[in-house]
């Protein structure tokens, strides 16, 4: 919801006469927080009810965090605007308020994130990193509760919330890179709806949708899915585009990074570039072991 008003008040920049109004759609990972069962259904488990009611036009746009679409569109679908990203990082959240290099040996980490699960046992092998399901209240209240030493969550999420002071580090991208599209809005529209699209591309950010595209092409490649232990992040900086990907075994202890910088005006290539680097340094054989 958070999201959807955010990207409202985007388009009322541009468009002021027109009434928006929110529907608000409970998608299987919603009625489902708690289980494990939406995690082995796929990504569009928060997105295919709301998708469905888009192609039957019920709904003129749809609303998401890009991290949570497949890098697959459904036929008739399309992304119409990403707006400028908020923050990538991922945040940790510690009851004794210490950063991850100052947390004591076997302290607990809650996360339900096999990339963040993969990235944190590269850097402390000693913690012990537990299950974690949940929204962010959810979350927050088990670790008050003494469920886990230490946390951690999206920072964009937290911020839309206004929960930046529970803050204890955010994580460096040298330590942590994010989830494909993490910190992005994706505003998603039908193709044959010309005039939705119009409107919504003027909230277009040319930069963060380009970087995203690259992080997606980089998973598309490698075949990755909602439980693969991959990460991206993409930055555009004038004509060239940066990307840096990662790919892990399950415990931490293969981990392959790489990074390209690169003029390539097709973003697509760029991503699908990195997963093929990674691929010729053993991607394939660590992804397998998965």
């Amino acid at each position: 919801m958070a999201q959807a008003n955010e990207a409202i008040i985007a388009l009322r920049e541009f468009a002021p006469h027109i009434n928006y109004r929110v529907i608000s759609i409970k998608t299987k990972g919603d009625r489902l927080p708690e289980s494990r069962e939406r995690t082995f259904e796929g990504k569009d488990v928060f997105t295919k009810e709301i998708e469905e009611l888009l192609l039957k036009g019920e709904i003129q746009v749809a609303i998401h965090s890009m991290k949570d679409l497949g890098t697959e569109m459904p036929s008739g679908l399309t992304i119409a605007a990403v707006p400028r990203r908020a923050d990538h990082r991922d945040a940790l959240i510690s009851r004794s308020k210490e950063k991850l290099d100052r947390l004591p040996g076997g302290a607990s980490i809650g996360t339900s994130s096999p990339r963040r699960r993969t990235q944190l046992l590269a850097t402390r092998s000693d913690l012990q990193v537990l299950d974690m399901r949940g929204n962010v209240d959810t979350r927050l209240r088990k670790l008050e509760g003494g469920a886990y030493d230490a946390i951690v969550l999206a920072a964009a999420g937290l911020l839309r919330l206004g929960l930046e002071k529970r803050v204890t580090e955010f994580l460096s991208t040298k330590t942590m890179l994010p989830a494909i599209g993490q910190g992005a809005i994706a505003i998603e529209a039908r193709e044959d709806d010309l005039e939705t699209v119009e409107l919504v591309s003027r909230v277009d950010d040319k930069s963060t949708h380009r970087a995203v595209d690259a992080e997606r092409a980089f998973a598309r490649k490698l075949g990755a899915n909602c439980r693969t232990p991959i990460a991206a992040y993409a930055r555009a900086d004038g004509g060239r585009l940066a990307i840096d990907g990662m790919v892990s075994s399950a415990d931490g202890r293969m981990l392959l990074r790489s990074q390209l910088v690169s003029a390539n005006p097709e973003p697509e290539k760029v991503g699908e570039e990195l997963a093929e680097s990674l691929l010729g340094k053993g991607a394939r054989f660590v992804l397998g072991a998965v």
